[in-house]
């Protein structure tokens, strides 16, 4: 395998795009009106215009039930940061048992992102992880 990342079928492939640019540090690679691809170092997505000819037919959907995750350092700063640039909050910044510390925001598209801080998981939840 060469590659593997995520197409995102959206109304407006470039604004869902632009957010990634603004926001994650993400750079485009390709652009036309109606696909965008961008890479941020070795992690790559795509936004396609959900009613684009290459996609079959009674497939030609917005995007739903798909959440991108971004892992960071410092969940709580990159919260208050995307706040401020006033991203829709869909979930408050938390932290979880099983080890997270998130909150997910929402960008053109319908896309929901967790964006992510790793914390030491409760006990219960400790034993689920394999490896290090």
């Amino acid at each position: 395998m060469n590659s593997f990342y995520p197409v995102l079928q959206v109304d407006q492939p470039t604004a869902a795009a632009q957010a990634f640019v603004d926001h994650f540090g993400f750079e485009e690679t390709f652009a036309a009106d109606w696909y965008v691809s961008l890479r941020n170092g070795r992690h790559e997505v795509a936004f396609l215009d959900s009613g684009h000819e290459t996609i079959p037919d009674g497939f030609r959907q917005g995007c739903r039930g798909v959440l991108l995750n971004i892992e960071v350092d410092d969940a709580r700063a990159e919260y208050d940061r995307l706040r401020d640039a006033r991203l829709p909050v869909r979930l408050p910044l938390r932290d979880e048992a099983f080890g997270q510390r998130h909150f997910i925001v929402e960008v053109p598209g319908g896309i929901l992102v967790d964006v992510i801080e790793e914390i030491p998981p409760s006990a219960s939840f400790a034993a689920a992880f394999v490896g290090d």
